[in-house]
């Protein structure tokens, strides 16, 4: 017998930030939009926006654009970030299509001005969505070069009230070292702000972090990529991922 929705477990988490990297969206070769991955984040999504979440996703532009690799040809940081500022929004466009071909209803908000293509980003009218059951794609990072996506999803966080950021990654949570290349590095089930300064481990940049420290936003880094890590963190199952508060 199905439960209905006030037999139905609620969600750990009301409302969540969802940092997703451009590469998130890359195809194997490391570049460009690949369609079939929108489409398998749009379920990820949509398997948690079926839970009552509300849902924010900030997303970056490296399956794009790198802002380091113009800069060391010479180009201005402005204009290098500038340049990858469009390219999130670019995937911000991609991920609404496939969230509303998945049957999710989404709007992209933007922190520069493209009215052709998206909404300006407000934070009332971003709420606004979020309690209609919208899921909200927030590009252009802060709108500002100088500043990553990470900050970006600091930033929102704060502004819309969100329960917490979760750091969609390909490991399932943050270590002791890289497992990659230490085999005795270890997971850690949470962590503190202060531990993860003093032992220099690389969460998301240090403007971002020390935003969320200061106002006490827990950061969830998990592998976005197991296909039951999403549900289960949001079922109240604490072995996943990492928790930092």
């Amino acid at each position: 017998m199905s439960l209905n929705n006030d037999q139905a477990p609620k969600p750990a988490y009301r409302r969540v930030v969802l940092k997703l990297s451009g590469e998130a969206l890359a195809p194997d070769r490391g570049y460009g939009i690949d369609p079939d991955q929108a489409e398998l984040i749009a379920e990820r999504i949509k398997e948690l926006h079926q839970l009552g979440v509300q849902i924010a996703i900030v997303i970056g532009g490296g399956n794009l654009w790198r802002g380091k690799d113009g800069v060391e040809r010479g180009m201005a940081q402005s204009t290098a970030d500038q340049i990858g500022i469009m390219a999130t929004v670019m995937n911000g466009l991609a991920l609404q299509d496939a969230l509303e071909r998945a049957g999710v209803t989404s709007r992209v908000q933007t922190a520069i001005e493209v009215k052709a293509l998206a909404e300006p980003y407000i934070r009332l009218r971003a709420i606004r969505h979020l309690e209609k059951g919208r899921v909200v794609i927030i590009a252009g990072g802060t709108g500002n070069p100088y500043f990553t996506t990470d900050s970006a999803a600091a930033l929102r966080a704060m502004e819309i009230g969100a329960d917490i950021i979760i750091k969609a990654t390909k490991v399932d949570g943050v270590y002791s070292a890289d497992p990659r290349k230490d085999p005795t590095a270890t997971r850690y089930s949470s962590i503190s702000y202060d531990k993860v300064i003093s032992d220099r481990l690389n969460i998301m940049d240090m403007t971002a972090f020390t935003m969320c420290q200061e106002h006490n936003m827990p950061i969830l880094v998990l592998n976005f990529w197991d296909e039951s890590a999403l549900m289960r963190a949001f079922q109240g199952d604490e072995s996943v991922g990492t928790i930092i508060r």
